[in-house]
């Protein structure tokens, strides 16, 4: 039987990023949606603000952080289908949940710093994907509401001095409708878009994952209520690295001595 997803599993692969479409039918993306919206009135109400001056110029971009703690329906997410064969694909079996978190670009939002998500979290050079965002578009996402841009190709740099001088005018938006997904390794370099509509705004959620050996942004242990612990399955328990075991790395052989050197 032939993968339904093999082209976007390819296109990861080569080009460091696929779009999918339809992953969320209309009437799911309007409701989640409106579950982001709850959730951001929920985070200003618990005193986690949704505005960061070091990520946003203004307080035109929506933060909203600890998803998975805010409501269910960002669980069922996470651990999507769809999205867990992506990344699977591209990390492997085994992989961890390092962060999720939605950003509402709403009229007048300006970008962000330049960057990719590998570099955050791991030491140049950067020869592997040990990360991969899997990006929500829960409106239409278009240049001019705010899509994120990004660097074509930029996947294949392993250095901070790879990054070219006029690497601001090679950036190029990720147009999605409602409803899709688009899957972009941590190597690639990208930023969010400026939202220069009068009346538009522009909602992504981002799933961050990855390789089992690197620490999580978020330490779930903290971030995550025990009624929210509670109601999680031994796999998403998992991976968000709740239970005794971590850093499980690339399985080693670990066959006894006499096994791996058999004469």
């Amino acid at each position: 039987m032939q993968d339904p997803l093999a082209a976007a599993k390819a296109q990861l692969r080569d080009d460091g990023w696929c779009v999918i479409p339809d992953v969320l039918d209309p009437a799911a993306a309007r409701q989640a949606l409106d579950r982001l919206w709850a959730a951001a009135d929920e985070s200003r109400r618990r005193g986690v603000d949704t505005y960061m001056p070091v990520l946003d110029p203004n307080e035109s971009n929506v933060r909203v952080f600890f998803l998975m703690e805010l409501d269910a329906t960002f669980r069922e997410l996470i651990a999507h289908p769809t999205a867990v064969e992506m990344v699977g694909s591209l990390l492997g079996r085994e992989f961890l949940i390092s962060n999720f978190t939605a950003n509402i670009a709403r009229p007048g939002s300006k970008s962000m710093a330049l960057h990719s998500d590998q570099s955050l979290v791991v030491p140049e050079p950067w020869v592997q994907p040990w990360a991969l965002n899997v990006i929500w578009c829960l409106t239409d996402v278009t240049f001019d509401n705010g899509a994120t841009l990004f660097i074509p190709g930029s996947h294949r740099w392993q250095t901070r001095a790879d990054v070219p001088a006029d690497a601001n005018r090679r950036l190029q938006p990720f147009e999605a409708k409602a409803g899709s997904i688009i899957v972009m390794e941590g190597r690639i370099w990208h930023t969010s878009g400026a939202n220069i509509t009068a009346d538009q705004d522009r909602a992504l959620l981002f799933g961050y994952y990855t390789r089992p050996f690197l620490r999580q942004q978020v330490n779930w242990n903290a971030a995550l209520s025990a009624e929210t612990q509670a109601s999680l399955s031994p796999q998403m328990r998992r991976w968000l690295g709740l239970d005794a075991t971590a850093n499980t790395g690339d399985a080693p052989d670990l066959r006894y001595l006499d096994d791996q050197f058999a004469t």
